[in-house]
């Protein structure tokens, strides 16, 4: 739902993915973002409205992203399409922090855009630290990222998890994000992401960011 930026953006790549997709905009001119060969549907309408919903295809829908520039449509149209119509993988695009953190309580994943785009941005501004990109709405596992200090260059990723005794699932390098594997070493710029039990990133910062205690 939203066929802005983001919406066409995601329509886009999906379909040249090979999915099958429908966009909804309550605006046709929206959809002249899409390119000429995309080969989903385009429905005009209200991404909340129950019938739009099913002329999409709501009912064999595998997910759905609500990603229009309103947070009230994005939440009641994601609401709808989970428990209206049972789609179990639905995402809401939310700008307002405090509602994202609420709706997330909730068990409905959100992209809040402001929140994620200012944490973006001090991660680059600000001295190493650690932050938590990701946690599942009980709060009992996270996503812990990481970008180590420079005494940390060149160690193993097994070394690293043995010293910091979490699982390392990640690595975002030079732009891209890829699974961790036990044959690669920190890098410049690197950026690490841990499986954690619980939410609080200190115990990781603490670590990374101070040069690592390594046997002699």
């Amino acid at each position: 739902m939203g066929c802005g930026r983001v919406g066409a953006l995601l329509a886009t790549q999906l379909d040249s993915d090979g999915h099958s997709v429908a966009v909804i905009d309550a605006d046709p001119k929206a959809f002249r973002r899409l390119p000429s060969d995309f080969s989903g549907r385009k429905v005009t309408g209200q991404g909340m409205d129950r019938d739009i919903l099913r002329k999409a295809g709501i009912k064999e829908a595998y997910a759905f992203a609500a990603v229009s520039n309103g947070d009230n449509s994005n939440i009641i149209a994601a609401r709808v399409a989970r428990e209206t119509f049972g789609v179990e993988r639905v995402v809401a695009r939310i700008y307002d922090p405090t509602r994202a953190f609420v709706y997330e309580r909730l068990g409905i994943p959100t992209v809040a855009t402001v929140r994620r785009t200012s944490e973006a941005v001090l991660r680059w501004m600000m001295p190493r630290n650690a932050h938590v990109a990701w946690s599942h709405p009980a709060g009992n596992v996270s996503l812990v990222a990481v970008m180590p200090v420079p005494s940390w260059y060149g160690l193993a990723f097994t070394t690293v998890e043995a010293l910091a005794g979490s699982r390392i699932a990640f690595v975002s390098r030079l732009g891209a994000l890829q699974v961790a594997t036990p044959d690669l070493v920190i890098q410049e710029d690197d950026e690490l992401f841990f499986a954690e039990s619980g939410v609080d990133s200190t115990r990781l910062r603490n670590l990374l960011t101070s040069p690592p205690e390594l046997e002699d």
